[in-house]
This record gives structure tokens, C-alpha cells and sequence, in this order.
């Protein structure tokens, strides 16, 4: 059983990267400025929990959440000392402190929507 629930969590996981990446595009195409760099940052992290939970589907929400931040700060960081330039198109090169900010905001996002989609419902009471 538990095979099985991981088996669906990494399907859950990929279509939600796959749909984050559309949702990162459609902001980069279809808008501009300090809104698409910002709301890009904050997909990127909402994209890497999702990457965490395709890992490690058996992870509580808020270790998703709290591992794709801890990843998004620590390169956010790296390029203060400097990220190789093969992988600057990925990482990024320059450090931006509101970049910080958004990154948290992402982690937030990725943790409300798993939250709000798959909290357990209430039972009613026999009374109601």
C-alpha cells in the first residue's frame, strides 16, 4: 500500500512540475518587468518542491517546503562567491536580496496548495 501511495505522489509531483514550468513561461511570455522576475522566482521554488517531492514523495509537506527553500537560499548565496558559468543559465549569477523573499513566498504557495488539496476531510456529526 504504501508502494502505491509513494508511486502516486511521484505522479502527483511530476504534474505539478510540468504545470509550474507552463505557469513560469506563460509569466515570462505574457508579462514583463519586476512582476515576471519576482513571480519567476517564486515558481522556481514551488518547481524545486515539487523536484523534492518526485524524489522523496514520503515527505511531510513542510519538509518539501522547507528543503526547496533551504536549496533556493543556498544558491541564492553561492552567487555571492561565484557560480560557474556552464551553470549560471540555471542558477543564476548575480545575488538579488528580494530574491530571497520570493523564494519564501514560492515555499509558502507550494505549502497552501498541498495543504488546501489534500487535508483530510471532516466528518460531519451526527447531529448535522
Amino acid at each position: 500500500m504504501n508502494n502505491r501511495r509513494n508511486k502516486l505522489g511521484r505522479w502527483k509531483a511530476l504534474g505539478g512540475a510540468a504545470l509550474t514550468v507552463a505557469a513560469g513561461l506563460a509569466v515570462r511570455s505574457q508579462t514583463g518587468g519586476d512582476f515576471a522576475k519576482y513571480a519567476g522566482d517564486a515558481l522556481y521554488t514551488v518547481l524545486v518542491c515539487f523536484l523534492v517531492a518526485l524524489i522523496a514523495p514520503q515527505l511531510r509537506t513542510t519538509v518539501v517546503a522547507g528543503t526547496a527553500l533551504a536549496f533556493s537560499w543556498a544558491v541564492e548565496f553561492l552567487q555571492i562567491v561565484g557560480i560557474p558559468r556552464l551553470l549560471q543559465p540555471l542558477l543564476g549569477a548575480t545575488f538579488n536580496a528580494p530574491d530571497l523573499l520570493w523564494y519564501f513566498v514560492g515555499a509558502g504557495m507550494y505549502w497552501c496548495l498541498m495543504v488546501r488539496c489534500y487535508r483530510r476531510p471532516r466528518l460531519r456529526s451526527a447531529r448535522s
